[in-house]
């Protein structure tokens, strides 16, 4: 193996031959110490039957270790001037295929879909833009055919907010959203220095495990309590379900009822405080007045 394209000399070559630096409109940072791209890749468990999408993968730093690991790599890139760069670092690669495409535009549930129906396992693993990270990952959230696990590398402050723990201040409707439909992990911290240009925050690397079993009948119905007990951070519990539920005694009844002190704000309950609350809410759908 020659010197990795993530190495600091190896990326000041190719940016200098190809007269190109970082382009800021679509929030590009490239790695310059091979062994990050190298534990990203093991963190994703790249097998030999596995196939893998790559999101924004620049001078194909990280591509290069997903193509010796996996059975096969598509990476989406957004940005035509990286096309023509990843032909030169990474082209030779059979088992990959570049496509020129934004993303939020590729038809990602059914590339995962027909690897699934040809019998691979499939993994996402990417260094995601800051600028558009939470837009990425909601469009595999929230596709109906999930892959095997996302592994992807994002702002640390991000990161955060989807591995928070209840009564700490980066917890939010979106963790315990985000935990009801995944095992997340924080699995690996990555500082700034790391980058070329450096940005002026730390990385994190979050993977995301799809959960098998769902707990709630109506999901989308489970999403809006969650965001409305969240509505109004400071406000208790009490407060922002009266609200939703256009009745400050039905709230209170409902937060009896489920063993959760009406004063407590949405912060400091977990997932399954949620679930019961919803379970209790829905036993009599005729509480939530449209």
């Amino acid at each position: 193996m020659s010197k990795p394209i993530a190495s600091l000399s190896k990326t000041k070559q190719i940016l200098e031959e190809f007269d190109r630096g970082a382009n800021k409109t679509f929030g590009q940072n490239f790695i310059i110490d091979p062994s990050v791209v190298d534990k990203i890749s093991d963190l994703a468990k790249v097998g030999e039957n596995t196939a893998v999408m790559e999101i924004g993968p620049g001078l194909g730093g990280l591509t290069e270790y997903l193509c010796y690991k996996a059975k096969k790599v598509i990476s989406i890139e957004i940005d035509e001037h990286m096309i023509e760069i990843l032909k030169k670092t990474v082209g030779h690669f059979e088992n990959l295929e570049v496509i020129h495409m934004d993303f939020l535009q590729f038809d990602s549930s059914q590339w995962i879909a027909d690897q699934k129906a040809a019998g691979f396992s499939v993994a996402v693993c990417a260094n995601l833009p800051y600028y558009i990270t939470t837009p990425i990952l909601f469009q595999l959230f929230e596709s109906p055919v999930l892959p095997d696990s996302i592994t992807v590398m994002m702002q640390k402050e991000v990161a955060l907010r989807f591995s928070a723990k209840p009564s700490t201040k980066d917890y939010n409707a979106l963790s315990v959203i985000v935990q009801y439909l995944f095992n997340v992990q924080l699995v690996l911290n990555v500082p700034k220095q790391v980058f070329l240009p450096m940005p002026k925050v730390d990385s994190a690397v979050i993977r995301f495990t799809p959960k098998i079993k769902r707990a709630v009948r109506n999901q989308k119905q489970f999403f809006e309590l969650i965001k409305a007990c969240f509505k109004q951070r400071r406000k208790t519990l009490t407060n922002n379900l009266a609200e939703y539920l256009k009745d400050r005694n039905k709230a209170i009844e409902v937060l009896t009822k489920c063993y959760i002190d009406p004063s407590r704000r949405a912060e400091t309950c977990d997932l399954d405080d949620f679930i019961r609350l919803y379970e209790v809410i829905n036993e009599n759908e005729s509480l939530r007045k449209n």
